[in-house]
């Protein structure tokens, strides 16, 4: 029984189950079958709305052509029109061209007849004149060629004789007048203008108060006497002299800055390489202010005025130059003075003359720092601080190396010869050994790292200092060799010179 129960009660689940999955079956098919119906729905939407956009672009594709058709089109028409003007114009300018060639044609046509006329013209003159000269030929039984031969060289040759006589008669008389006239001019002048006899020296002498000096001079171990020739670039002679001391040196600028350091050390009493250092460079100073007041001495001697201050400071500077042992400052002096006395004689500006025999050997005060002749230097230099052409011209003339065009250049060039050939102005001797010192000193200034260069001992010795920063210790060795070398190469000299070398290091601090 409760088997039977048990059975009929599965059936009847079954049944149940199968009629709900028969439910469901027919629940999911009504909804499959709604779902497909929306997608059509949609899809149909879908493929509506895509046509309206397709519809839509294609009107706004069309329309965006025709109107691009239209602007193509206008463009096109306005190409066509200025074409057409273009045409017009180019057929005008054919037009011009074709009448121009016409009248062209035409001209060419009456220069060819013009021509004709003219070569027809030609011929018949040429006729005439051959038959003239057949007629003349006959009747002076000689060519036209030779007759015009001998009738040029009879006037040549009578031309060259008067030409002759006149140039050989003026050349004599100007001669005579010319030789006359400048000996009076120049013996005026020597006999207006006498001038100091004056030998340039190359030592300085310095008195002592006594012989201990001599030794406070020289210094423990010598180094007071180092540093005053270090400083001034002057050898210092101590000798049996009695009560003085000797300075030698072929600057007399140096020399002069030496002798007065000296002097002032020794009334001082306060004698050390710091003290000796100080006094230099204040007579440094003080012969700076010396040269510029020696200048402007010369000017107002001289009576010139408007002169640049640069060129009053060089005129100072020749004080201490020589020229073959005579003192260029007071050459140039004279100069001045003997051009002035001669330009008075002879009616030329003497202010000017004066003026240029002052400033004629300018150029000396810097040739040992320019490269170049002195007369050109010295031109340049007064080019620069605006001196007329006339005073620039006869500077770089006084010794031809222009050619001298003007009476100022021939005035200044023959007082510069006076002042130089007065008996006792010159000594050759003096200069040569001035200049090979001079060389000296720039072969050794010309290598780097060199500070200062001094030739001492009459040249037998060159002591070279150098910049303790830039030449090291085993530098100065090599410099020392090198500047011997360089020596041996470009200088000829007596006997030997010995090249020193000085480095020195120094520490300065001070206490506050």
């Amino acid at each position: 029984m409760c088997i039977i129960v048990a059975v009929l009660g599965g059936i009847a689940g079954f049944l149940l189950r199968k009629r709900f999955s028969e439910a469901r079956i027919v629940s999911a098919k009504e909804a499959a079958t709604h779902i497909i119906e929306e997608a059509e729905k949609e899809a149909d939407i879908l493929k509506k709305e895509a046509l309206l956009q397709t519809k839509d672009k294609f009107y706004q594709e069309k329309a965006e052509f025709e109107k691009e058709t239209v602007e193509k089109r206008q463009e096109l028409q306005n190409l066509e029109k200025r074409i057409a003007q273009k045409e017009s114009h180019l057929d005008k300018k054919v037009e011009l061209v074709e009448a121009k060639e016409n009248e062209i044609l035409r001209k060419e046509r009456a220069l060819t007849q013009q021509e004709k006329n003219v070569v027809e013209q030609e011929k018949k003159v040429t006729a005439l004149l051959e038959k003239q000269r057949a007629q003349l030929e006959n009747i002076a039984k000689m060519s036209s060629e030779e007759a015009k031969r001998l009738l040029m060289e009879a006037m040549e040759n009578e031309a060259k004789h008067e030409a002759a006589k006149r140039i050989k008669r003026i050349e004599e008389e100007a001669k005579e007048q010319a030789d006359k006239k400048a000996k009076e001019v120049i013996s005026l002048a020597i006999q207006r203008y006498a001038g100091e006899y004056v030998a340039e020296k190359t030592v300085s002498v310095v008195t002592l108060p006594n012989e201990e000096m001599k030794g406070r001079i020289i210094g423990r171990e010598g180094r007071n006497i180092r540093s005053l020739e270090a400083a001034t670039g002057v050898d210092l002679i101590i000798d049996d002299t009695p009560e003085a001391v000797i300075l030698s040196g072929f600057n007399p600028i140096r020399r002069e800055i030496a002798r007065i350091s000296l002097e002032r050390l020794v009334s001082d009493g306060r004698i050390h390489p710091a003290r000796i250092e100080e006094i230099v460079q204040k007579v440094e100073q003080e012969v700076e202010t010396a040269v510029r007041e020696a200048g402007e001495q010369a000017i107002f001697d001289v009576g010139v005025h408007g002169i640049h201050a640069e060129l009053i400071k060089l005129i100072g500077r020749l004080k201490y130059r020589t020229s073959f042992s005579q003192n260029v400052y007071q050459h140039s002096l004279e100069v001045a003075f003997l051009c002035g006395i001669m330009a008075s004689e002879l009616g030329v500006n003497v202010k000017l003359a004066k003026r240029a025999g002052l400033l004629h050997d300018i150029g000396k005060a810097v040739d040992h720092e320019v490269e170049g002749p002195h007369g050109k230097i010295g031109a340049e230099l007064a080019r620069k601080y605006g001196e007329a052409p006339a005073i620039v011209h006869a500077i770089s003339a006084h010794h031809e190396e222009e050619t001298p065009d003007s009476i100022l250049d021939i005035l200044v060039e023959a007082a510069d010869a006076l002042s130089g050939a007065r008996p006792g102005a010159r000594r050759e001797m003096l200069e040569t050994y001035v200049k090979r010192l001079e060389d000296l000193e720039k072969i050794a200034q010309s290598f780097p790292g060199v500070e200062k260069s001094y030739a001492i001992q009459a040249g037998r010795e060159i002591r070279v200092i150098v910049q303790p920063e830039r030449i090291s210790d085993e530098d100065s060795v090599i410099l020392s060799r090198d500047i011997a070398r360089k020596i041996e190469k470009d200088l000829t000299y007596p006997g030997q010179i010995k090249v020193t070398v000085i480095r020195e290091m120094r520490a300065v601090e001070t206490a506050k």
